[in-house]
Protein backbone atom coordinates (compact mmCIF):
# COMPACT_ATOMS: atom_id res chain seq x y z
CA UNK A 1 0.00 0.00 0.00
CA UNK A 2 1.52 3.24 -0.64
CA UNK A 3 1.96 5.65 1.45
CA UNK A 4 -0.59 7.98 0.94
CA UNK A 5 -3.30 5.58 1.25
CA UNK A 6 -1.24 4.79 4.98
CA UNK A 7 -1.98 8.07 5.28
CA UNK A 8 -5.43 9.02 4.58
CA UNK A 9 -6.88 5.65 5.81
CA UNK A 10 -4.87 6.94 9.09
CA UNK A 11 -6.02 10.26 9.19
CA UNK A 12 -10.03 9.39 8.14
CA UNK A 13 -9.30 6.60 11.65
CA UNK A 14 -8.13 8.97 13.78
CA UNK A 15 -11.19 11.63 12.45
CA UNK A 16 -13.69 8.50 13.26
CA UNK A 17 -12.19 8.38 16.73
CA UNK A 18 -12.26 12.07 17.36
CA UNK A 19 -16.25 12.38 16.02
CA UNK A 20 -16.65 8.66 18.53
CA UNK A 21 -15.16 10.42 21.34
CA UNK A 22 -17.20 13.90 20.89
CA UNK A 23 -20.65 11.99 20.91
CA UNK A 24 -19.48 10.30 23.78
CA UNK A 25 -19.14 13.80 25.43
CA UNK A 26 -23.26 14.09 25.24
CA UNK A 27 -25.40 12.40 27.41
CA UNK A 28 -26.03 8.87 25.33
CA UNK A 29 -28.68 6.17 27.10
CA UNK A 30 -25.54 4.39 25.99
CA UNK A 31 -23.27 5.66 28.63
CA UNK A 32 -26.14 6.80 31.05
CA UNK A 33 -27.64 3.07 31.60
CA UNK A 34 -25.87 -0.01 33.88
CA UNK A 35 -25.37 -2.31 31.75
CA UNK A 36 -22.13 -4.12 31.65
CA UNK A 37 -21.00 -5.07 28.13
CA UNK A 38 -22.24 -8.50 27.85
CA UNK A 39 -25.46 -7.52 29.18
CA UNK A 40 -25.25 -5.08 26.67
CA UNK A 41 -23.58 -7.22 23.88
CA UNK A 42 -26.89 -10.05 24.48
CA UNK A 43 -29.26 -6.76 23.99
CA UNK A 44 -27.71 -6.09 20.65
CA UNK A 45 -27.71 -9.68 19.41
CA UNK A 46 -31.30 -9.56 20.55
CA UNK A 47 -32.09 -6.52 18.88
CA UNK A 48 -30.43 -7.70 15.86
CA UNK A 49 -31.84 -11.17 15.84
CA UNK A 50 -34.91 -11.12 17.54
CA UNK A 51 -34.66 -13.79 19.75
CA UNK A 52 -31.62 -16.60 20.63
CA UNK A 53 -31.88 -19.61 22.81
CA UNK A 54 -29.40 -19.43 25.85
CA UNK A 55 -26.87 -21.78 23.87
CA UNK A 56 -27.06 -19.14 20.64
CA UNK A 57 -25.93 -16.33 22.99
CA UNK A 58 -23.27 -18.40 24.95
CA UNK A 59 -21.70 -19.38 21.79
CA UNK A 60 -22.26 -15.86 20.62
CA UNK A 61 -20.49 -14.52 23.55
CA UNK A 62 -17.50 -17.11 24.22
CA UNK A 63 -18.89 -18.03 27.48
CA UNK A 64 -20.53 -20.89 28.94
CA UNK A 65 -24.00 -21.42 29.66
CA UNK A 66 -24.46 -21.06 32.97
CA UNK A 67 -22.45 -17.51 32.97
CA UNK A 68 -25.06 -16.40 30.23
CA UNK A 69 -27.77 -17.42 32.40
CA UNK A 70 -26.90 -15.09 35.20
CA UNK A 71 -26.31 -12.26 32.58
CA UNK A 72 -30.03 -12.78 31.65
CA UNK A 73 -31.17 -13.21 34.63
CA UNK A 74 -30.29 -9.44 35.54
CA UNK A 75 -31.26 -8.46 32.42
CA UNK A 76 -35.06 -9.82 32.91
CA UNK A 77 -34.79 -8.43 36.36
CA UNK A 78 -34.05 -4.77 34.76
CA UNK A 79 -37.08 -5.63 32.48
CA UNK A 80 -35.12 -5.55 29.52
CA UNK A 81 -35.18 -9.04 28.32
CA UNK A 82 -38.14 -11.81 28.90
CA UNK A 83 -37.59 -15.72 28.36
CA UNK A 84 -40.19 -17.90 27.03
CA UNK A 85 -40.67 -21.53 26.00
CA UNK A 86 -39.49 -22.37 22.19
CA UNK A 87 -42.65 -23.39 20.38
CA UNK A 88 -40.82 -25.45 18.09
CA UNK A 89 -39.12 -27.29 21.09
CA UNK A 90 -40.17 -27.33 24.28
CA UNK A 91 -36.76 -28.01 26.03
CA UNK A 92 -35.22 -24.80 24.38
CA UNK A 93 -35.88 -21.16 26.55
CA UNK A 94 -35.70 -18.37 24.23
CA UNK A 95 -34.46 -15.01 25.55
CA UNK A 96 -36.20 -11.74 23.73
CA UNK A 97 -36.04 -7.80 24.49
CA UNK A 98 -39.50 -6.64 26.17
CA UNK A 99 -40.79 -3.25 25.04
CA UNK A 100 -38.40 -1.42 27.52
CA UNK A 101 -35.04 -2.89 25.62
CA UNK A 102 -36.57 -2.21 22.28
CA UNK A 103 -36.98 1.36 23.66
CA UNK A 104 -33.63 1.51 25.19
CA UNK A 105 -31.48 0.06 22.02
CA UNK A 106 -34.01 3.01 20.02
CA UNK A 107 -33.31 5.02 22.18
CA UNK A 108 -29.15 4.75 21.67
CA UNK A 109 -29.63 4.66 18.18
CA UNK A 110 -31.60 7.78 18.00
CA UNK A 111 -29.33 9.13 20.60
CA UNK A 112 -26.23 8.95 17.58
CA UNK A 113 -28.24 9.94 14.99
CA UNK A 114 -29.41 13.55 16.32
CA UNK A 115 -25.90 14.00 16.98
CA UNK A 116 -24.50 12.91 14.00
CA UNK A 117 -28.32 14.97 12.08
CA UNK A 118 -26.59 18.03 14.08
CA UNK A 119 -23.22 17.86 12.25
CA UNK A 120 -24.55 17.30 8.92
CA UNK A 121 -27.34 19.83 9.17
CA UNK A 122 -24.10 22.08 9.00
CA UNK A 123 -23.03 20.96 5.68
CA UNK A 124 -23.42 22.17 2.27
CA UNK A 125 -25.79 20.30 -0.58
CA UNK A 126 -22.45 19.32 -2.45
CA UNK A 127 -20.39 17.79 1.03
CA UNK A 128 -23.71 15.76 1.55
CA UNK A 129 -23.94 14.49 -2.01
CA UNK A 130 -20.35 13.31 -1.60
CA UNK A 131 -20.65 12.18 2.21
CA UNK A 132 -23.86 10.39 0.60
CA UNK A 133 -22.10 8.50 -2.47
CA UNK A 134 -18.52 7.95 -0.13
CA UNK A 135 -20.74 6.15 2.55
CA UNK A 136 -22.75 3.84 -0.08
CA UNK A 137 -19.62 2.64 -1.36
CA UNK A 138 -18.39 1.94 1.96
CA UNK A 139 -21.69 0.43 2.80
CA UNK A 140 -21.27 -1.27 -0.46
CA UNK A 141 -17.68 -2.98 0.67
CA UNK A 142 -18.92 -3.49 4.05
CA UNK A 143 -21.89 -5.72 2.66
CA UNK A 144 -19.10 -7.47 0.10
CA UNK A 145 -17.04 -8.31 2.95
CA UNK A 146 -19.91 -9.30 5.08
CA UNK A 147 -21.47 -12.08 2.45
CA UNK A 148 -17.69 -13.39 2.15
CA UNK A 149 -18.20 -14.14 5.44
CA UNK A 150 -21.57 -14.99 6.33
CA UNK A 151 -22.22 -17.80 8.54
CA UNK A 152 -25.05 -20.21 8.03
CA UNK A 153 -28.50 -19.34 8.78
CA UNK A 154 -29.27 -19.07 12.49
CA UNK A 155 -25.46 -19.49 13.11
CA UNK A 156 -24.01 -16.95 15.68
CA UNK A 157 -20.55 -16.43 15.85
CA UNK A 158 -18.40 -14.22 18.23
CA UNK A 159 -17.32 -12.41 14.94
CA UNK A 160 -20.36 -11.62 13.61
CA UNK A 161 -22.83 -10.98 16.43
Amino acid sequence: MSNEREDLIRRITETQRGLARLFAQHQSPLFSSNLTMRQLKVVMVLSMNGSASGQDLAHNLGVGLGTVTGIVDRLVAQGLVSRHEDPHDRRVRRVELTPAGAGLIEEINNAGIKQYRRIMDHLDTETLRTLDHVTRKIRDVADKLASEQAPAPGDLTPDNG
